[in-house]
């Protein structure tokens, strides 16, 4: 493992850090009133970074059986049907994102499904299987949406590691995606009234902006799909 695909790596989790199951929810939680629940903030982080571990296993053991089929052989992809098929999924990938915005604009200001569970958590009533929940339901929705992580997963099928050490990457990576919400959560406990300003503003942008941007990153998908296709099929013609 080279020192470029460590740095890689590390700049796609800090970049997957940032999104709605990693760091919105947490922030949330980390705004409850009164004396700050560490074991909450830690059973939530834990069972969104044990999920993502997981989905990362069984994507890199399907990519790895892909990459070494197809390298042996075995595999031969008719390359005009795929690229027709990546046209067409590109093209439907745009449709969502604009469905996914003007549904993000209309829900504006509307407490939802996670904003319920959100405040039975914060209210005490919840429980932690109840949190549990909370963090997998919010890292199932946003799974399919976070580029980095599937450009990570790819990167490490294509490595060649062996399987402990792939192991040992995935969760480095899956620790290093709840790094800014554990250290909000010291800052919490240390600094309690200076930094709970700075958490409700973070709160209220991310509050904000989180809805649209998946609809923006889902679009950005689909726009690169699209285009890479075109160009593929506008060369082979």
């Amino acid at each position: 493992m080279t020192v470029t695909l460590v740095g890689a790596l590390i700049g796609l989790a800090l970049i997957d850090s940032t999104s709605f199951g990693t760091l919105l929810i947490p922030i949330w939680l980390l705004l409850t009133p009164g004396r700050l629940r560490f074991g909450r903030i830690a059973i939530y982080l834990a069972t969104v970074a044990v999920f993502y571990f997981g989905v990362g296993v069984l994507l890199v053991l399907g990519a790895d059986a892909v990459l070494t089929a197809i390298r042996s052989g075995s595999i031969d992809i008719p390359q005009l049907p795929l690229r027709i098929g990546q046209l067409i999924l590109g093209i439907s990938i745009i449709a969502l994102s604009y469905r996914l915005e003007a549904r993000a604009e209309r829900q504006a200001g509307k407490p939802g499904k996670i904003q319920r569970w959100r405040a039975k958590t914060m209210s005490g009533s919840g429980s932690a299987r109840s949190l549990m929940n909370l963090a997998l339901v919010a890292a199932t929705l946003e799974v399919a949406t976070m580029l980095p992580y599937l450009a990570a997963i790819a990167l490490i099928a294509n490595t060649d590691l062996n399987w402990p050490l792939t192991g040992a990457t995935l969760a480095a990576y899956c620790l290093v995606m709840t790094l800014p919400a554990l250290l909000l959560a010291a800052a919490r406990l240390l600094a309690h009234d200076r930094i709970d300003p700075l958490l409700q503003r973070m709160n209220n942008w991310l509050t904000k902006n989180s809805a649209k941007a998946i609809g923006w990153a889902v679009g950005g998908i689909g726009i690169w799909l699209t285009l890479n296709a075109a160009a593929t099929l506008a060369f082979q013609a």
